[in-house]
């Protein structure tokens, strides 16, 4: 471990990263307090919303496994959600053995209505960043995001390595 860690720039941009993962969790958490739901009720709804519009088809199996869930926990996970009128379990039209979870209008405009000004936000300050400066953003974000899922199952937790 270093003694003393050199803050490069690049050190600078991760961050500058990380405290936005925590202040982002925090607008989670505060979102599922006054919603009274648990902080991974926030994260599936997430989940399910992104698989929304991927046009990725969300099964009790796929979102358990986007969240690390076991089958009971998920389970338990979907009727919170369902329960709260949050979520809803509908037949695959095209094979309806499958039930897909899909996400209720009145859970959108909660998210919405706590969400709405900073995604407006960063939607317009994204607009001031030119096309090449997006791109590198969007480049940086997607690498980013590459390397937390191939590290989550990653080395050892008491490697020493600067923070």
């Amino acid at each position: 471990m270093r003694e003393e860690a050199e803050e490069t720039a690049e050190l600078e941009i991760f961050h500058l990263l990380r405290a936005v993962t925590v202040a982002y969790g925090l607008r989670q958490g505060e979102f599922a307090a006054r919603n009274g739901m648990h902080p991974t009720d926030v994260r599936a709804l997430i989940c399910l919303l992104d698989a929304e519009r991927a046009g990725t088809p969300a099964t009790a199996g796929w979102l358990g496994a986007q969240l690390g869930l076991n089958s009971a926990g998920t389970t338990a996970l979907i009727d919170r959600l369902e329960h709260g009128g949050h979520i809803a379990r509908v037949r695959d039209a095209r094979d309806r053995r499958r039930v897909l979870l899909t996400v209720g209008d009145g859970a959108k405009r909660l998210g919405w209505a706590h969400f709405g000004p900073l995604i407006d936000g960063t939607v317009e300050l994204l607009r001031t960043f030119g096309p090449e400066e997006q791109e590198a953003v969007r480049r940086f974000l997607t690498g980013v995001n590459a390397l937390l899922a191939d590290t989550a199952a990653g080395p050892d937790d008491t490697a020493e390595h600067p923070a």
